[in-house]
């Protein structure tokens, strides 16, 4: 598979190795992007690349929790500043509601669902809002969670959106809101992948442990006292250890206190309510993650409006 230079120059974005070794690791991987990553990260040049978000895309993300139930949406439009505008703002807030109110169980359904106030569907007035707004209206995607408790928490006005869930025995669900808090902004901040280290596919673990090994066989054949094969399955593990402190929520350093984790800081909690508190799951929507987005080239444009190209 080839690869072109727009292909380097994501590579380095997503990595931050520089242009040359990228280079060799898409020539080494026949081009596809993922087993790059891989070939830089066995090489000790590169931690783990998250894969999305790094593209950005206008629109705006929120999360809202209505009784027992929170819900989370996302809808784009083409400009920012479409986006901050009222007529936006109220379109994403009342997609929200529906899913609130009306429980779809897919996008489409959410679609044919009645639009707050009408007759008509979100699908029918979405039409409506893109000839006031002026701009292609697009709603991209939802969830939704109606048991347990739910803590909602909206980042940057709308760029980022976070729901939290969990399971609360023996404690006033309202005490546990400023836990929940805390726990959104990790997730909004630190974007992990799994909420708990026991959520982690085989899969996903087996190839961490696969780009772990050659990493430390690498290091051990460039070391002037290499170690024997025992101490490096050690090594191994240990830094399996160490992939699920940077990526599941639970096993993290908790950011408002790193004397304890964000397993210590719930069972802390908890043990103070004199209740009991398991984190079920999170979902974390930012603006735009995953989309690409086109760039025009306004000096280009410019030039072929006036025949100059």
């Amino acid at each position: 598979m080839a690869f072109t230079a727009a292909d380097v120059k994501k590579l380095r974005e997503m990595t931050n190795v520089g242009m040359m070794d990228c280079k060799k690791a898409l020539s080494a991987s026949d081009g596809d992007m993922d087993k790059a990553v891989e070939w830089l990260r066995e090489r000790g040049l590169a931690a783990a690349a998250k894969k999305s978000g790094r593209i950005a895309a206008e629109g705006m993300v929120t999360a809202v929790v209505e009784g027992n139930v929170g819900a989370i949406v996302e809808v784009n439009a083409e400009t920012d500043f479409a986006s901050k505008s009222p007529v936006f703002v109220e379109l994403v807030n009342d997609v929200a509601k529906v899913v609130v109110e009306q429980n779809p169980a897919d996008l489409d359904a959410l679609m044919a669902c009645t639009y707050p106030g009408t007759e008509k569907t979100i699908a029918d007035m979405i039409p409506e809002k893109v000839l006031v707004v002026g701009e292609n209206l697009k709603v991209r995607r939802f969830a939704r969670y109606d048991t347990g408790v739910t803590v909602a928490y909206n980042h940057m006005g709308g760029r980022i959106g976070v729901l939290v869930n969990m399971t609360v025995e023996g404690i006033d669900p309202a005490a546990v809101t400023e836990m929940g808090k805390d726990l959104c902004m990790q997730v909004a901040a630190m974007n992990p992948a799994f909420c708990d280290k026991s959520d982690v596919d085989q899969a996903t673990l087996d190839k961490e442990k696969e780009i772990q090994l050659a990493l430390a066989m690498n290091e051990n054949e460039k070391a002037a006292k290499p170690k024997p094969q025992n101490i490096i399955e050690k090594m191994v593990m240990g830094r399996i250890g160490k992939y699920y402190e940077e990526n599941c929520l639970m096993q993290m350093t908790f950011v408002k206190d790193n004397k304890m984790s964000v397993e210590q800081y719930v069972a802390s909690t908890a043990k103070s309510l004199g209740g009991s508190i398991k984190v079920n799951s999170f979902v974390r929507f930012e603006k735009g993650e995953g989309i690409e987005k086109k760039v025009d080239d306004f000096a280009a444009e410019v030039a072929a409006a006036a025949g100059l190209n």
